[in-house]
C-alpha cells in the first residue's frame, strides 16, 4: 500500500487505468463523472512507478485487471464492486462522504 498512499490520499476518487481504450474503464470513468464527481485517474502503463502500483494492488487483493477504484482513500475494488454500490444505492452517499460531490438530486 506504500506505494500508493501518496496517490490516494486526499483524493475523492482515485480510479487506476489503462490507456487503452478498455471499455469497462471507460465504463467506470463515465459512471463516476455522471455524478458530477472529478475523479483522479492514473494511467498505470505510463505512471514510471507502475511494477511497485501493480504489487500494492495485488496486496488488497486487487487482480491484475483494472480498473481498480478508491473513494475516499478506501480501496472500493473493481467494476463489480462499484456495479454492486450502485445497484444498492450506496455509491452516491460514498461519493458524497468523500467530498468527491456535495448535493445529489435524484429527480
Amino acid at each position: 500500500m506504500d506505494a500508493l498512499t501518496p496517490m490516494v490520499h486526499e483524493k475523492p476518487v482515485v480510479i487506476f487505468s489503462r490507456t487503452n481504450t478498455d471499455p469497462i474503464s471507460h465504463s467506470m470513468k463515465q459512471l463516476i463523472t455522471s455524478y458530477g464527481a472529478n475523479p483522479t485517474i492514473y494511467e498505470i502503463d505510463e505512471i514510471p512507478n507502475r511494477d511497485e502500483v501493480r504489487n500494492a494492488l495485488q496486496s488488497l487483493g486487487h487482480t491484475l485487471n483494472l480498473p481498480a477504484i478508491f473513494i475516499g482513500g478506501a480501496f472500493i475494488g473493481g467494476p463489480n464492486e462499484v456495479i454492486g454500490l450502485q445497484i444498492r444505492g450506496e455509491l452516491v452517499q460514498k461519493l458524497i462522504n468523500a467530498s468527491a460531490i456535495w448535493v445529489w438530486n435524484r429527480s
